[in-house]
């Protein structure tokens, strides 16, 4: 499968990466995704895959059955208990990096990038900004990976509490987010190491954009930053998800 990532400037010196929407991608994610405990049971006693290839299955199965449920949560009536998790919930979600989506985006089947960016960029820039992104991943979502691990027993035992175990859930989701962004750096690692290796960044994986550099160029206002037109543009363009590029130019 090939990924097309999209990379340009957005605020002074932070620059933009962000996966173009792949809606056969996630669909065939989903209907390859057992959806009952006897189905993912029938799977893994069924085939003779490796260890590794039976847990990415069981990963899978709990991250579909997590969505389900925040979907519950997101159709709960105003007001609600349910309502209110949701709300804290999408608080708690603004504070994911835009990093850690993008990383999250790279999955086991991404087999090469197609990397668009505006066409007065270096190539080779485009390629280090890209590594150093991964590579900063493998550290820091290896290390909190682990880190939120060690907390799952600790938020386990407040299931005694009459009320929801809001804190195990939220730890349980983190620890499977940074584990897929971990993977997903590793990933994008070696796709880019490959591209250094071939001393080249071929037009199979490299797409300068006159359109893109148009957008960018006529987009940024006096103080450096994209605006919320010019961002609008280049999100259906080249079929961004709008709140994780503002995410981007919102950062520090």
């Amino acid at each position: 499968m090939r990924a097309r990532l999209v990379v340009f400037p957005i605020k002074g010196r932070i620059w933009c990466f962000s996966r173009s929407i792949d809606q056969s991608a996630s669909q065939f994610t989903s209907t390859n995704t057992p959806s009952t405990v006897k189905d993912l049971w029938k799977k893994i006693s069924s085939n003779s895959k490796p260890l590794n290839a039976n847990a990415e299955l069981l990963v899978d199965f709990i991250s579909d059955k997590m969505n389900n449920a925040w979907v519950g949560l997101e159709k709960a009536p105003e007001g609600s208990f349910k309502n209110k998790i949701h709300g804290f919930g999408l608080q708690l979600l603004a504070r994911v990096k835009p990093s850690e989506i993008l990383l999250k985006s790279i999955t086991k089947d991404v087999t090469n990038v197609r990397i668009t960016y505006p066409s007065s960029l270096n190539a080779r820039l485009v390629r280090r900004r890209l590594r150093q992104v991964a590579l900063r991943g493998t550290v820091i979502h290896r290390k909190y990976f682990y880190g939120s691990v060690t907390l799952l027993p600790l938020t386990t035992a407040l299931a005694v509490l009459p009320l929801p175990n809001i804190p195990f859930f939220w730890v349980l989701f983190r620890t499977y987010s940074h584990w897929r962004a971990l993977q997903g750096s590793e990933k994008l690692l070696q796709l880019v190491t490959d591209f250094s290796r071939a001393q080249t960044f071929s037009s199979e994986v490299s797409e300068p954009s006159k359109e893109l550099e148009k957008l960018v160029r006529s987009g940024h206002d006096e103080t450096g930053n994209l605006n919320e037109k010019a961002i609008s543009d280049i999100c259906i363009k080249f079929s961004l998800n709008k709140t994780e590029v503002l995410k981007w130019r919102d950062l520090m």
